[in-house]
Parts: C-alpha cells; structure tokens; sequence
C-alpha cells in the first residue's frame, strides 16, 4: 500500500484559494481541508458545504422544553390541589411562563449540543496537519496524495501561486 502525503498550499489570497480548490475537484488529488485565518463566503462557497443540521438540535430542544415545562407545571399543579378564588387548578395561562422559560432553556442545551455533535468536538487530529501561519496571514488548503504524485500536487500548488508545505 503506497504511503500518503499530506501537502498544504499557503495562500496569501482567497481567490488564489478558490482556484486552488476548483482545481483539487477536478484532478486526483484528495482534497482534505482549508484553514482560514477570517471568514471567507467565497471559498466556503467553494467548498459547497452542506447546511447545518444545529438548527434542528435548537428546534427540537425548544419543543421538548415547552412540552416538559408545561408537564412540570401541571404535574405540581395537581400534587397541591391549591384553590385559588374558584380558578381550576391546571390553568394555561400562568403555565405559559413556565413552558417559555424552559423552552428557552432546552433550546440552547439543543443548541450546544448540536454544535458539539455536528461540528465533531472536540478533534485534536486536525493539529497533526497545521501550520500556524493559516492563524496570521494565510490560507492553507491541505490535500493528499499517494507518495509518488507528492511532485504533481507540489506542483499544483506552486502553479495557482501557494507555497508549499510538505507533512511528513
């Protein structure tokens, strides 16, 4: 089994890094990452990253905690039978407040949830393949190949302009 090398392109430009990574879809070469130092819509529409799914972590932890606040407030309205000048005991009104605060509660226990299981947290394998330029001043796009096309992908690099790191 050939042995696989792991190859960053340093950029100084995100269009540079847009290329680079049209490039990487059309050829052999295995695309693995960009790490960018700020934000960037174009080259995360490069990447054609699919949509979050966090959003339904939120969705369903706000509907679980409106449900289990609205049980908590009549399952203690009906333990103490407390009647109040003729009101019935399980009234919704007052038990809205409940269920809102522990739907806002749930969505954001959802919410960090969701983050840590769609975002894969916490990962340290990343940090094998970094270098802490792509904090500063560039963007790296690390790709792999198998051992002997190490001088294609170098030179895939070098041709939209990057500098080349090698990761042994």
């Amino acid at each position: 089994m050939p042995l696989e090398r792991y190859i960053m392109g340093l950029f100084q430009d995100e269009d540079q890094v847009v290329e680079t990574i049209n490039e990487l879809e059309q050829s052999r070469y295995k695309f693995v990452r960009v790490n960018m130092p700020i934000p960037s819509h174009k080259i995360m529409g490069a990447l054609k990253v699919k949509k979050s799914m966090v959003g339904w972590f939120t969705l369903v932890g706000g509907i679980l905690g409106f449900l289990g606040g609205f049980a908590l407030a009549i399952y203690t309205a009906t333990q103490w039978n407390l009647i109040v000048s003729g009101k019935p005991i399980i009234a919704i009104i007052p038990f809205v407040v409940v269920g809102f605060e522990a739907t806002i509660l749930c969505a954001v226990f959802g919410n960090i949830l969701g983050l840590l299981t769609q975002a894969r947290l916490p990962s340290y394998k990343w940090l094998k393949h970094h270098d802490p330029r792509c904090s500063g001043e560039h963007f790296g796009v690390l790709a792999s190949c198998p051992a002997e096309q190490q001088d294609g992908l170098k030179d895939l690099f070098q041709q939209q302009g990057g500098e080349v790191r090698i990761f042994e």
